[in-house]
């Protein structure tokens, strides 16, 4: 109650400051709470996928079971991967040239590129937001405070009383538009930093398979 008290009386400045440290701070926990969610169902879903990706080993029953790995980053890359060696094999249907069939493993090469880059922005989704929310959020505060001590020392100007009981509110209230710029700050950061990691170790994942899926393809084209 104290702490609202001091945020109803504060000046319009620091109002606006607060009511955009506010804004920050709703959109983060939002952002975080989105983010464990497809975070937690893309790594636990990659993990099934390659376990099963492994047990099955034939493309065309691993690509009938995608469907139980939608949120799996792998699958996305296995698909487009797949697709690519079946539209590069029917353009190619009859040729017995292993140039012809190296030059398939190239196509699909690129498709699992394409799907990196893609499956990569869609993790780093909205991470940006935590990013500026952590850095800028302390010095909006800061902002809000300086501005909260130039209207308490322009108020004691006025009056011509520089008493503990006549500065002490005033600083109060501009040190609450700090508080919230750090409570807004903290876990942003955090969040960040959590969700940056699980997305290079899932980045590193779909590097890996990209690389096995490519040497399971050139083999095949080695076998003709």
């Amino acid at each position: 109650m104290e702490a609202l008290h001091l945020v109803m009386n504060a000046g319009p400045v620091v109002k606006l400051v607060m009511l955009i440290l506010v804004y920050f701070s709703v959109v983060s926990w939002a952002i975080i709470f989105f983010k464990l969610r497809e975070v937690h169902r893309a790594t636990k879903d990659s993990e099934r996928f390659l376990e099963f990706f492994w047990a099955k080993k034939r493309f065309d029953t691993i690509h009938q079971g995608l469907r139980d790995y939608a949120h799996s980053p792998l699958a996305v890359l296995f698909r487009e991967g797949h697709q690519e060696m079946l539209k590069s094999q029917r353009k190619r249907e009859g040729e017995e040239d292993f140039t012809a069939d190296l030059g398939r493993a190239e196509n699909v090469a690129r498709a699992l590129r394409r799907a990196t880059t893609t499956e990569t922005h869609r993790l780093e989704k909205f991470l940006t937001f935590l990013a500026t929310t952590g850095s800028t959020a302390p010095f909006i505060g800061l902002f809000g405070t300086v501005w909260g001590i130039m209207d308490s020392f322009h108020g004691i100007g006025k009056t011509g009383s520089a008493s503990l009981a006549v500065v002490a509110p005033g600083i109060s209230e501009a040190l609450i538009a700090t508080a919230i710029g750090l409570v807004a700050a903290i876990p942003a950061v955090v969040g960040y930093n959590h969700f940056l990691n699980k997305t290079n170790v899932l980045i590193g994942e779909m590097d890996n398979f990209s690389q096995e899926f490519l040497n399971i393809v050139e083999r095949m084209a080695r076998r003709g």
